[in-house]
């Protein structure tokens, strides 16, 4: 009996050892990053603008593609991720796309050793593909500028939101992908053109004299 046993346990091994490996699967990564095209505008105040923190809404905060399958249904895609995290991603498309606007005279990240006046935080409340009806990619956003007035008094400036819903040409990830660059592209054009406003009239921070 002992006989019999070890030669089955040792036959297991020897299939074990023969059957082919298989590699692990890699996700493929994407990137949304829209870029400005066009002349800069001409700038309307010497101030700096930080982009502040871009705060994304679960369960879109993650690096995976998100399908929305039923009205409580979303699904994630382990297999097809974004190159960073969507805060990140957005926030330095956003910053990019301001600093080529040229509306404020520098947009600088979190990390800049300068300390801006005038902020802008950025929530992002959809961030998926829709294929509930048909395929379309979502892009929600709101936008928050405020001045740094040292606590005294309300800092608020102007709060604007804005939805874009793009139809996509097929189901895969890559339609998905563009649709969603198309709509964010769409998002900065649209703010940029009230920031401009905001820029042209700006209260003065603290200690300031009022931006010209």
């Amino acid at each position: 009996m002992i006989k019999y046993l070890f030669w089955g346990i040792l036959s297991a091994g020897l299939m074990a050892c023969s059957l082919p490996t298989r590699a692990p699967v890699t996700p493929t990564s994407w990137m949304v990053m829209p870029e400005r095209t066009g002349a800069p505008l001409t700038a309307r105040t010497p101030f700096w603008l930080k982009i502040g923190t871009v705060s994304v809404a679960p369960p879109f905060d993650g690096r995976s593609l998100v399908y929305r399958l039923g009205d409580q249904r979303y699904e994630k895609d382990f297999y097809n991720v974004y190159s960073a995290i969507p805060s990140e991603m957005i926030g330095n498309a956003e910053r990019q796309w301001l600093n080529k606007a040229n509306i404020f005279s520098a947009a600088v990240g979190q990390g800049n050793a300068f300390f801006p006046f005038y902020s802008l935080q950025v929530t992002v409340n959809d961030f998926y593909g829709d294929y509930r009806v048909k395929p379309e990619a979502v892009v929600s956003m709101e936008f928050f500028l405020t001045v740094e007035y040292g606590g005294k008094n309300n800092p608020l400036i102007g709060a604007n939101s804005y939805t874009k819903r793009i139809a996509l040409k097929d189901n895969t990830p890559a339609a998905l992908v563009l649709g969603q660059q198309q709509a964010l592209a769409e998002i900065l054009k649209e703010y940029e053109t009230q920031l401009y406003k905001y820029a042209g009239n700006l209260p003065p921070p603290l200690g300031q004299a009022p931006a010209k």
